[in-house]
């Protein structure tokens, strides 16, 4: 390639990584806001949450687009073609994300009363995770360390146990009080919306790990 074509191909690359780290910040802050509206029982904060995720949707069309054009333009090989393709998987991921935070936020607007402390303590616990191995994620694709994604990509089987773990304690206080239903379909729909954007995280982990290695995991948990 010419030097001044490299360069653009080199921008082009860099505005792609540049929007992948705007939608994860943004998809952390929609994350971040709906488990704190589940924490007071927030209602003007779940309906922000919500009307926000759109924004999530356009951000996640306009990295397709670029990558496509770049694709065309370019026909980018090895590591800058595993980055672009990447890209694009991580996005739809991110959106993901998205939806399952508007989706726990939904919920929230369903909840009339706060959500009794010895079923939120599990909830949060949930929350608190997630929302880390989100955290850590992003940061390992901004830093393409393959070591911490991988860190993220183990922990998914903690996450899935704490889940289980919840699943059982709202079952049993459903059984307990046939009044504790409605509140309790509410809430196991949020533990799993929490527990499935840790397995987009996880997801994203395994993105990150072929982007950088060139092969995909082959460990077992």
């Amino acid at each position: 390639m010419l030097d001044h074509t490299v360069q653009a191909f080199d921008q082009e690359l860099s505005e792609i990584r540049n929007q992948i780290g705007h939608m994860g910040a943004m998809a952390e802050t929609l994350v971040a806001n709906s488990i704190d509206a589940l924490k007071r029982t927030d209602t003007k904060l779940a309906a922000h949450t919500v009307a926000q995720d759109s924004e999530l949707d356009i951000i996640e069309k306009h990295i397709e687009t670029l990558a496509v054009q770049t694709i065309a333009k370019r026909q980018p090989v090895a590591r800058d073609l595993r980055e672009i393709v990447a890209a694009i998987h991580i996005a739809a991921d991110l959106e993901r994300i998205g939806d399952l935070a508007k989706n726990t936020a939904k919920r929230i607007l369903l909840v009339s009363e706060p959500v009794p402390k010895k079923l939120l303590n599990g909830l949060m616990q949930i929350a608190t995770l997630a929302k880390l191995q989100l955290h850590e994620v992003l940061q390992s694709y901004a830093t393409a360390d393959a070591e911490r994604a991988m860190k993220v990509w183990r922990e998914d089987e903690e996450l899935d146990s704490l889940f289980n773990s919840v699943f059982r304690e709202l079952l049993t206080y459903m059984m307990e009080d046939s009044r504790n239903i409605g509140l309790c379909a509410h809430l196991l729909f949020v533990a799993k919306n929490l527990e499935r954007i840790g397995d987009h995280a996880t997801n994203i982990s395994e993105k990150i790990f072929y982007l950088v290695n060139g092969q995909t995991i082959d460990e077992t948990r």
